[in-house]
């Protein structure tokens, strides 16, 4: 083809494949094959490779995902993202309007529509003559964090505009999240891998918009609904809220589609009733109903509270939903520190589309002040639509109750005396050899923010106990314990899972104190602690060797900190623990970290490109500025060297032309990890 036809061509294809993505996600009535799809896709992609001058802003090969960022710029919003203020019945959205019509008495007769509010993460995405140009968190309202890239993986966000009668300049409002069915099988898949699981899908969905590899935000899958436009100094023919919400639909947006216009605050109240019982059958989060003055014109003329909220727009809150039910038994989980986490066993009801059967009873003083008890009725919500939990008991007069529930004596699962610390509210088993602390704790050490072992989750770890192969964290690193000949005797080991497993333990070795420290699981030490500790002590004989007054004195630390660390460390179990994990080779000290400070990369530039084996972008990255070098997010005769995973993307090339070094994973754990 000729320039001309070629640039046609690329056009028509970005046509078709932003027409497609419209109809699968925006309509939900797919209009081509998902094989079609992949092959226009393959198409444009080739055609942008050969032709790079033909790649727009709007081309949907963007949103596969561009190269990892270092750190997130600041973008500050054409007009400020503000809060909702909140109902939470019918008479305080009455008072809201009242207090609407002191000002404009109009508002009475205005209409209000209403919207079902989603519980994602606010977005502010800005288009440039049709075209989609920045995508921003809330952030502090005034300003939030850059995440385009991140939302360019979104398929929901037309990358260019539909119809006509957009703003030359728009920032248009939404509400990016996580699909309930999405978030079941993200979780499932997190668990199976041995990584920690999601708190809910609004937490999770806020965390993808924030990752430094948009093709982890892509992978997430996430989903935005739209619902405002702000176009200051531009005359926008539209009326009404009800109005816009169509437009916006036309131009390409997806809106939740349960919106509706009513007359007066009175026919509201009856459709809201309505809409209560709708939400837990979505396959979205949504905590409420937003009613907004429906005449756009009103406003302006209602203006804002101060700087935090319209007064056009108010949020009906619901209170989450609670279902009766039998407590059956109160059990006990041991954790990782041997504390005794208490919950109950239910009879199996039905919340929010959900069937539950345990909740969290938090600890047993919250039970003796609830005088909670076995054989209760008691009232179950899940909190954040999430995490189950017992609310209380549902006494009625005449009936009888069993006794008052007492908290074990002895760790339920192997019999030692428990503890309970003055300061503290948790219980705990002391024994470190605990068969449940053994698992949990394992299962952390292998974790990804501990010492990311991938592919050992509770079931793997779970089978190596039961098999006898491993006793305590140490046992993974002894191939006279474990090894490929007995990995090959479980269920579910094949040669070459067996082989990945034993590489990612042996690749573990080179992670730095603070990473084995945080992994050891000693109690009140998460990653930060670890971090302070490593960074201060340099290695692990002098943490070992150190009073607690002088861990204590570290600034971040403090005296609950330092007696556990110390505690930790004059165990006779956990000092043979430390020797046996550095004679198998585990590294015992920290590189010198932090700006300007001197370790085995100080001075030294780093790019990172495509996957890497083991580490994630992210953890690279702190690993090589943990050894005092720094990361880079372009190809430049300055680069120390590339470090290149699978599927490297154009970085390869540019560092080829000019002669910059290229290392794997291993050689920067080398490197990193190295004597200066």
């Amino acid at each position: 083809m000729k320039g001309r036809d070629l640039a046609k061509r690329a056009a028509e294809l970005r046509r078709l494949l932003e027409r497609a993505n419209y109809a699968y996600y925006g309509l939900d009535r797919p209009e081509m094959s998902d094989a079609e799809y992949d092959r226009l896709f393959r198409e444009l992609r080739d055609l942008e490779a050969r032709h790079p001058e033909l790649r727009t802003a709007d081309s949907p090969t963007l949103r596969v995902g561009a190269e990892p960022a270092t750190a997130f710029k600041k973008h500050r919003h054409l007009v400020p993202m503000l809060s909702l203020a909140n109902a939470f019945d019918a008479a305080e959205l009455g008072a809201w309007e009242d207090r609407n019509a002191r000002l404009a008495p109009e508002v009475r007769e205005a209409g209000c529509t209403l919207e079902v509010k989603i519980d994602g993460a606010a977005v502010s995405l800005t288009y440039d003559d049709g075209v989609f140009v920045t995508g921003a968190t809330r952030g502090n309202g005034l300003e939030g964090e850059d995440v385009t890239a991140n939302l360019r993986t979104v398929l929901d966000v037309p990358l260019r505009l539909a119809g006509k009668g957009w703003p030359k300049k728009m920032e248009v409002r939404g509400e990016v999240y996580l699909s309930k069915s999405r978030f079941e099988k993200l979780n499932r898949e997190r668990e199976q891998a041995g990584e920690p699981v999601f708190a809910n899908p609004r937490n999770a969905a806020a965390g993808a918009l924030r990752q430094l590899d948009p093709k982890i935000t892509r992978s997430r899958r996430l989903r935005i609904f739209c619902f405002h436009i702000e176009a200051p100094g531009q005359k926008v023919a539209i009326e009404t809220q009800h109005e816009l919400l169509r437009r916006l639909a036309e131009w390409g947006f997806p809106v939740e589609p349960h919106y509706q216009l009513v007359r007066d605050l009175s026919h509201a109240h009856a459709a809201i009733a309505k809409l209560e019982q709708l939400l837990p059958t979505l396959d979205y989060g949504a905590d409420g109903v937003v009613v907004k003055v429906n005449r756009r014109a009103l406003h302006a003329e209602l203006g804002t509270v101060g700087d935090r909220e319209p007064r056009w727009a108010v949020a009906r809150k619901f209170a989450p939903e609670v279902q009766v039910t039998k407590l059956q038994q109160i059990d006990i989980n041991v954790g990782r520190t041997g504390a005794l986490n208490p919950y109950a066993v239910l009879e199996p009801v039905e919340i929010g589309g959900v069937t539950v059967s345990t909740a969290t009873l938090h600890n047993f003083e919250l039970i003796k002040a609830k005088d909670i008890r076995e054989g209760d009725l008691v009232e179950v919500t899940r909190a954040g639509e999430v995490i189950p939990q017992v609310l209380g008991p549902v006494v009625k007069k005449g009936v009888r109750r069993k006794s008052p529930y007492r908290p074990p004596a002895e760790c339920p699962v192997c019999g030692s005396t428990v503890e309970h610390p003055e300061d503290e509210v948790a219980v705990y088993c002391p024994n470190v050899s605990c068969p449940a602390r053994i698992l949990e704790g394992i299962v952390h050490f292998a974790s990804r923010g501990a010492m990311d072992i991938r592919s050992l989750g509770y079931e793997r770890v779970r089978a190596l106990l039961n098999a006898k192969l491993i006793h305590d964290v140490a046992d993974l690193y002894d191939r006279n314990q474990l090894n490929l000949l007995q990995l090959l005797t479980l269920e579910g080991f094949a040669e070459k899972s067996a082989q990945q497993l034993l590489d990612a333990v042996d690749s573990s070795k080179r992670q730095p104190l603070s990473t084995l420290l945080f992994a050891l699981g000693i109690r009140h030490i998460g990653w930060q602690g670890a971090r302070l500790l490593a960074r201060h002590f340099g290695e692990m004989g002098r943490l070992r060797a150190a009073k607690q007054e002088e861990i204590a004195a570290i600034r971040g630390v403090g005296p609950a900190i330092a007696a556990a660390v110390a505690g930790f460390f004059n165990d006779p179990k956990n000092r043979r623990l430390l020797d046996r994990l550095k004679r198998l080779g585990l590294r015992m000290d920290e590189p010198t970290a932090g700006p300007g400070g001197e370790g085995p990369l100080t001075g030294q530039t780093y790019v990172i490109t495509g996957t890497l084996p083991s580490l994630s972008r992210t953890r690279a990255a702190e690993l090589v500025e943990a050894a005092g070098g720094h990361v880079s997010d372009s190809v430049s005769r300055n680069t120390t060297a590339l470090v290149v995973g699978a599927d490297a993307g154009s970085k390869l090339d540019k560092a080829r032309a000019l002669g910059v070094p290229l290392i794997d994973e291993a050689e920067l754990l080398r490197r990193a990890h190295s004597k200066r």
